[in-house]
Parts: C-alpha cells; sequence; structure tokens
C-alpha cells in the first residue's frame, strides 16, 4: 500500500511539473510574440513618420499626430522656442484647425537622422495676410523614433513686411472698431482663433 501510495505521489508531482513547464513555454511565446508586435509596430523610419505627421495635420487628425510626438514636443521659430507637452500642443493644433490650414508635402529628405521638410502653407489666416502659399523648410528631430523638435528653418517666398502690415492694419481697426474683440492677436486658444477670423471678416467687409 505504502509502494502505491509512493508511486501516485510521484505522478501527480510529474504532472505537475509537467504543467509548469507547458505554462512556462507559453508565457516564453506570448512575450517573443508581444516583443516582436512591438518591434514592428516600432519600425517607423524617420520619413514615414514626418510624412505620417504632415498628412495628420492637414486631414485634422490629432490622434494620429499624437502618435508620432514625443511626450515633450519644441517648436522653434527665429529666435523663439515653445515647449508643449502633448495636451498644449493640441491647444495650438485646435488654434491652427480653425484657418483650415494646408500642409503639403514638397519633399522630405533625411540629413543626419533629421528630416528636412519642404512643406507648401496654406490658410484662411495666409491668405488675409497676402502670403498664401508658402513654402517653408522645417528641420524634425526625433528621440526614441518619435519627433521632438521642428525648427522653422526659412520661408523663402514669404513677404514679411507685407504680414507684418497687414496684421498692423487689422489689430488697429479692430481696437478703434471692434474693442470687444481686441487682444485676438495673442490669443492662442481656438477662442482666439475664433475671435482672429471673426476680425478678419468684420475687417475685409467694412
Amino acid at each position: 500500500m505504502l509502494w502505491r501510495h509512493c508511486a501516485k505521489s510521484g505522478s501527480i508531482e510529474t504532472n505537475i511539473n509537467s504543467l509548469k513547464h507547458q505554462m512556462k513555454r507559453r508565457f516564453i511565446i506570448l512575450l517573443s510574440a508581444l516583443f516582436i508586435v512591438g518591434c514592428t509596430q516600432n519600425n517607423t523610419t524617420h520619413i514615414e513618420a514626418a510624412e505620417k505627421y504632415f498628412q495628420a495635420r492637414n486631414s485634422f487628425q490629432f490622434d494620429e499626430i499624437k502618435k508620432l510626438i514625443a511626450d515633450s514636443l519644441t517648436i522653434v521659430e527665429g529666435d523663439h522656442k515653445m515647449y508643449y507637452s502633448q495636451d498644449s500642443f493640441y491647444e495650438m493644433f485646435k488654434w491652427d484647425s480653425i484657418f483650415q490650414s494646408s500642409y503639403e508635402i514638397v519633399s522630405l529628405e533625411e540629413i543626419d537622422e533629421h528630416i528636412i521638410a519642404s512643406i507648401a502653407l496654406s490658410s484662411i489666416r495666409n491668405r488675409f495676410l497676402k502670403n498664401d502659399l508658402m513654402t517653408c523648410l522645417y528641420k524634425l528631430s526625433f528621440e526614441s523614433g518619435q519627433i521632438a523638435k521642428i525648427e522653422s528653418l526659412d520661408c523663402h517666398n514669404a513677404d514679411w513686411e507685407t504680414w507684418e502690415n497687414r496684421v498692423n492694419k487689422l489689430v488697429e481697426w479692430i481696437a478703434l472698431n471692434h474693442p470687444e474683440l481686441d487682444g485676438f492677436i495673442h490669443d492662442m486658444s481656438m477662442k482666439g482663433a475664433i475671435n482672429y477670423l471673426e476680425a478678419i471678416t468684420l475687417y475685409e467687409s467694412k
């Protein structure tokens, strides 16, 4: 009887060890599969990421943009540096979208792990400021495969003198005739963009 009991116990122990071994194998296989999927998803080249970014800007798809930008994004325009979280960049995105901005890719080139993008810009605001269509160069820098910095390098066909003159005339006219909208030029919220658009409409219909 004792022999039979020991034999039975040994059989149970063998089954438990076999079960543990199977579970371990399944865990390793699952872990490997997740690793492969993760690598596949993150295998986007810098060129592809830049292309997807501007396509998403052009089609107003912030959910796609969010996948491509880092948690902290730096925008450089001349001497000005602006730092955004994904949430604060979304606010800027909404401001820009009010003007129905478009970003058409002219060319993308990778240089030293950075992307130099030539982009044709158009918007209601640019048309009012007599700078539509502008073609601008941007330098995109990456961290861990995500866009971490966008630098404005040059807008070779921009007429900044006309731009500034049109802005000044609009701001002065609004301050005199529609003071309820005064300050729109510095308001980078969605409401500020709506006020900016209303200011343009009122100015052009005066």
